[in-house]
Order: C-alpha cells, then sequence, then structure tokens
C-alpha cells in the first residue's frame, strides 16, 4: 500500500510495515484511497480528524441561509385601509429579508369573487415592485387563491 501522511516518507510499503510505523508514531493507519493501485492509507489521528471534520461542518451549517416564510392573509372585499396596513407589514417582512406568502381566503360562497382576489393579488405585487419579486403568479388552490414574492437581493 501506499503510505501518505505528516512525518511519514511517502512511499510504497507492505501492510505490515505500514502498521508498525503508525503504531510508533503512536497515531492511526486510515485507508483513504480503496481503489487505487496500490491503495493509498493516510498516518493520521483519526479522533482529532474527525473533531475538526464535525467542526467544520458545524460552520457551514451556521453559515447556511434560512428562508422565512411570513404569511398575509387577505378576503376578496379587503377594503383600502385594511390593504394599506397589510402593505406595510409586507414591506416590513422583505427589508428583513423574509420571503412573503400572500393569500386570499374564500370563504363560502365568496369563492365568486376569484377575479377580485387575483386583482387585489397583483396590486399588491404592483406596489411592492420595489421591495420584492414575484416568485409565484396568483394560483388558485380550493379556497385560497396564493401568491409569492422573494425579497429583491441588496447589492453592497
Amino acid at each position: 500500500m501506499r503510505l501518505v501522511g505528516d512525518n511519514v516518507e511517502i512511499g510504497i510499503y507492505p501492510i505490515s510495515k505500514a502498521l508498525a510505523v503508525a503504531e510508533d508514531l503512536e497515531l492511526d493507519l486510515v485507508e483513504i484511497s480503496p481503489k487505487a493501485d496500490p491503495p493509498v492509507c493516510k498516518v493520521i489521528d483519526y479522533k482529532k480528524f474527525l473533531y475538526e471534520q464535525k467542526k467544520r461542518e458545524k460552520v457551514i451549517k451556521a453559515n447556511a441561509t434560512k428562508v422565512v416564510i411570513k404569511e398575509i392573509r387577505f378576503g376578496p372585499q379587503t377594503d383600502e385601509h385594511d390593504f394599506e396596513f397589510k402593505k406595510r407589514h409586507a414591506e416590513k417582512f422583505l427589508k428583513e429579508g423574509a420571503k412573503l406568502k400572500a393569500f386570499v381566503f374564500f370563504k363560502g360562497r365568496s369563492i365568486v369573487y376569484k377575479d377580485q382576489g387575483e386583482i387585489l393579488l397583483l396590486k399588491l405585487a404592483q406596489e411592492l415592485e420595489e421591495f420584492g419579486k414575484v416568485e409565484q403568479m396568483p394560483q388558485l388552490e380550493g379556497k385560497r387563491m396564493t401568491m409569492f414574492i422573494a425579497p429583491k437581493v441588496v447589492k453592497k
């Protein structure tokens, strides 16, 4: 097998010799590439290797962005004042970097006003144009008409 590692003379050794080298250094012999010809083994402290690997994964996970989805609910006959109030909340959510899920909920027979619901959501999208872009146009699913708006990326 081919032997690599710190404080080790790189070369091809028989298995018994490689184990002896690892034992002399009080380290572990770890197979890195079993499919290579000859197989490659490294002399390392395996516990330390695992610890550092977990540490790297933890840093990567901490730096990953978490997507927050905020919801705003309208009725098909939402009046102007309520619309403005909810629009201000939507602006705040988009400025914070959260995605926005705006939906119109149709109760009972109000489903006949689905065109009003769509107009309401499109009006919201138009007024929030400078803060975010529409990810999914209004879509009717059962008694809900849903639209997604993603925040615009701020260039630094």
